[in-house]
């Protein structure tokens, strides 16, 4: 009896999986990337501006001393759009940051420099007038329903009015050493000495840990709410990024002077606001508001109330960015604050801030900051001319702007 014995071959891979390990590991990337195109968009193109520019510019870009330069140039930008981003978040829009920067600024020089006030005292009124500012537009605003376009663009008027009024068409200054040290100082040596900034390095690891542990976290709470999370591979790789992002720029700073002051300012400011916006009630009612106001009422959130808290939110970071600004050119000057709307209203649509509302996030403003900053300072260390820089930062909003658009579409498709 025989036996017949037929050999069985096996059976060909299904298309797109005979690939190597490296090529499943892109794939994987490219599918997580395609899901969560608004969150690493905007990173992976101010990681690309930041080699571009460090090549084209010999290495220039990343020396020690200019990236504590881009730090101290861009602080209070970066302080508005985080204010900016918010009122954006909410579905409106403020006109009047740049001019109010600017009548803080004078306000400040005419307390401190006229009148010989002590520099804590000034600021805290600076800082009360600021969020008065913020709540007279926000009260036009949300209590009597004027649109947030028109009552900005009036208080961009009036305090560019009664900055000069204020200056008298003059440049004011100086202010006391110690509020110029808040804006263009440095955190102070401490330890022994090892060619670099201690302190620095501290706070360096310090915020590595803290950006771990909060990756970590939010992944865990996203996975116990059932909600969609990037692949493994994808998070791991994100992290390792992050981390060295961070790493780097600690270690560049402490090769210098160390951390400025305002980057620890700005650092509070967003660790705060990213927490408000993420875990507080009035995040999510500010998000709410912004994405579907109708809902939002039915819902039981105070619109009015919120709309209000935001704009005077705005003032008072408009304050800070104005007291920034002057103690770091030593002067208060009617042309102050010039544009610096609109480079806070660019900053929040490229780091990912919606036209309609109810989108964006506070890393998002910083990230959208610093793609603007980077882009100035890597086109002034090239020698490209103002007129060309003008045109390259309208093509770079109109690009966010229109990449938002496509992603919405897509999605929905």
């Amino acid at each position: 009896m025989s036996t017949d014995v037929t050999a069985k071959t096996p059976a060909p891979a299904p298309p797109g999986r005979e690939g190597s390990a490296s090529g499943g590991l892109l794939q994987l990337m490219l599918d997580g990337m395609r899901r969560n195109m608004r969150q690493y968009g905007m990173l992976m193109a101010l990681g690309l501006i930041v080699v571009l520019f460090a090549v084209w510019s010999d290495g220039d870009l990343l020396l020690p001393r200019n990236v504590s330069n881009l730090v101290l140039q861009n602080s209070y930008i970066l302080i508005l759009a985080i204010g900016m981003m918010l009122v954006i978040i909410a579905g409106h829009i403020d006109l009047s940051v740049g001019s109010l920067t600017a009548f803080v600024g004078a306000t400040a020089a005419v307390l401190m420099v006229n009148h010989d006030l002590p520099w804590p005292v000034a600021v805290i009124l600076c800082l009360a007038i600021g969020a008065a500012a913020g709540a007279v537009q926000g009260f036009f605003i949300a209590y009597l329903g004027i649109p947030s376009f028109i009552v900005t663009l009036a208080g961009m008027l009036l305090f560019r009015g009664l900055t000069e009024i204020f200056l008298e068409g003059q440049t004011l200054g100086p202010f006391p050493k110690d509020l110029q040290k808040i804006a263009n100082g440095f955190l102070p040596e401490v330890g022994p000495n090892t060619n670099y900034h201690n302190l620095t390095l501290l706070l360096g690891f310090a915020l590595i840990a803290f950006v771990v542990y909060q990756e970590v976290r939010d992944r865990k709470r996203q996975q116990e709410f059932s909600l969609d999370v990037p692949p493994v591979k994808l998070f791991l790789l994100k992290l390792v990024a992050l981390v060295a992002a961070v790493l780097v720029v600690t270690m560049l700073l402490a090769s210098y002077k160390g951390a400025p002051i305002v980057l620890l300012i700005l650092g509070v400011l967003v660790v705060g606001f990213g927490y408000l916006m993420r875990n507080a009630i009035i995040g999510r009612h500010i998000y709410a508001i912004g994405g579907n106001l109708p809902a939002a009422k039915l819902s039981g959130v105070k619109d009015k109330k919120v709309t209000f808290l935001v704009f005077l939110n705005m003032g008072m970071l408009a304050a800070l960015a104005g007291l920034v600004f002057a103690a770091r050119f030593n002067a208060a000057s009617p042309k102050a604050g010039l544009n610096f709307e609109l480079e806070a209203i660019a900053a929040s649509f490229i780091g990912g801030a919606s036209m309609s509302g109810g989108v964006g996030t506070v890393l998002g403003a910083i990230i959208g900051g610093l793609v603007l900053g980077v882009l100035n300072n890597g086109m002034n260390l090239v020698g490209i001319g103002t007129d060309w820089q003008q045109v390259i930062k309208g093509a770079v909003l109109l690009a966010a702007v229109g990449f938002d658009v496509w992603n919405k579409r897509r999605v929905g498709s």
